[in-house]
């Protein structure tokens, strides 16, 4: 192939041979000249099947984050290597530069930096390395495609996790459970149901935990001292379906972002499960439409947040409507100690009116369901447009979805379920407030 410097010189000669007796056998014959210096050209760049790459760098990075990948290229061949390389991403990557110059004598290594960042949660694979030798002159270049290409191409795959942009909630949610946990305020009966320690009574103690036992064999008022429920399971169960394909807006920062329902019950998650477990709680995930796309006995420990964000790191929404029945057999399989589920879908009359409901005894006879639901503010705001026909139709349809949800949710509530219903921005927070709550009162 060639460049535009051998159109250039021939456009610049025929300038030239224009003025002589006979120009056209003067531009055959620069025609001819250029082309056997193409061809010349071509033959003495380097082969690119003697360019030898790899990869090195980062494995994960978090959504909206930057992070490196560097290509390193070794000249195996016995010419100078000329070339300009092309280290191609998938688009969601963000991969820049878009091209890189290199000149590498034999055996000579050259490092390629590649920045990266990354639009999309999940798995960026690199696409391909295009290698472009050129010959001295510059006129022609050698450059394989196709399978050669793809074969000379080092494999790499980038796991771009959630952004947990919820975390900003966490230093508010952890005091309020060292309140829980007693370590603020002295502890009392009213700060849970799991018996603790005997101590000498303070001024201020709740008459109630008076142990007249322990007071009458020590001759002194002694009290009894609760702690907060430990070791409980928590089951975050994220439906996948197609209601979680759903865009809705969510603020974060200065930042209004268009993203789907699942990204805001991912971050939900990922702050119940750092508080539960933080909280000395068990915690489980479950990822599931109408088969298991993830699956996570979680436990405790350090181990939990990087196990949960890999796990959930490529899920994605499928068009299928939630099977949950599946939903429930597989909770009820998993989890044959009471626990906490908390269910992450979507309020939609369609959806859980005519596969949830039917199933939702079985749960509630043995765990403790939560649900948890992100809604849309602009439905909201179109229940308050007046002015015209436009605007008059479109309030009477948000009016109809906000009185089904309301009748969704009493339908729940008969089954002794709980339900938080918030918009994106806030609605990790209210399902940690949910579950603060319910672990003060000892309902876990």
């Amino acid at each position: 192939m060639i460049t535009w410097r051998p159109a250039a010189l021939l456009a610049a000669g025929a300038v030239v041979v224009a003025v002589l007796p006979w120009p056209w056998a003067g531009v055959a014959v620069l025609a001819a000249a250029v082309a056997t210096l193409c061809v010349l050209d071509a033959a003495l760049a380097a082969a690119p099947g003697d360019v030898v790459l790899r990869r090195e760098g980062a494995r994960q990075v978090r959504l909206d984050d930057t992070t490196e990948v560097t290509l390193v290229v070794t000249n195996t061949g016995v010419r100078p290597l000329r070339a300009q390389i092309r280290d191609a991403w998938v688009p969601s990557a963000g991969a820049t530069p878009y091209a890189q110059r290199v000149d590498l004598d034999p055996d000579e290594s050259a490092r390629l930096v590649t920045t990266l960042y990354p639009t999309r949660r999940g798995d960026r694979p690199a696409a391909r390395v295009t290698v472009r030798s050129y010959g001295p002159l510059g006129f022609a270049y050698r450059q394989p495609s196709g399978r050669r290409a793809d074969a000379m191409t080092p494999g790499w795959r980038l796991r771009v996790l959630p952004r947990f942009a919820s975390r900003r909630f966490l230093a508010e949610k952890m005091a309020r459970l060292r309140v829980v946990d007693g370590m603020v305020v002295t502890r009392g009966r009213g700060q849970g149901t799991e018996f603790d320690t005997l101590r000498e009574y303070v001024i201020g103690d709740d008459v109630r935990s008076i142990d007249w036992r322990a007071s009458a064999r020590r001759s002194d008022v002694i009290v009894r001292t609760w702690r907060p429920e430990r070791d409980r399971r928590v089951l975050c169960v994220i439906d996948t379906g197609r209601t979680s394909a759903a865009r809705v807006a969510t603020v974060i920062g200065d930042r209004t972002l268009d993203e789907p329902r699942l990204d805001a019950a991912i971050d939900a998650a990922l702050l119940l499960a750092t508080l539960a477990n933080r909280a000395g709680d068990r915690v489980d995930l479950l990822a599931i439409d109408t088969t298991v796309r993830a699956a996570v006995e979680g436990g405790t420990g350090r181990s939990l947040l990087p196990r949960l964000t890999n796990a959930m790191a490529p899920l994605q929404p499928a068009l299928v409507e939630t099977d949950f029945g599946l939903v429930a057999g597989e909770v009820l399989r998993r989890e044959r100690k009471r626990a906490l589920v908390v269910l992450f879908t979507a309020l939609e009359a369609g959806a859980l009116g005519e596969g949830l409901l039917p199933v939702l005894t079985q749960l509630t006879a043995r765990h403790k369901v939560v649900l948890a639901a992100v809604h849309d503010p602009a439905v909201a705001e179109l229940a308050g447009r007046r002015g015209d026909i436009e605007g008059v139709y479109a309030a009477a349809a948000a009016h109809r979805t906000l009185a089904e949800r309301d009748r969704l949710r009493a339908a729940l509530g008969r089954h002794q379920v709980e339900v938080v219903d918030a918009p994106a921005d806030v609605f990790a927070s209210r399902v940690a407030d949910a579950y603060l709550a319910m672990k003060a009162a000892g309902r876990l």
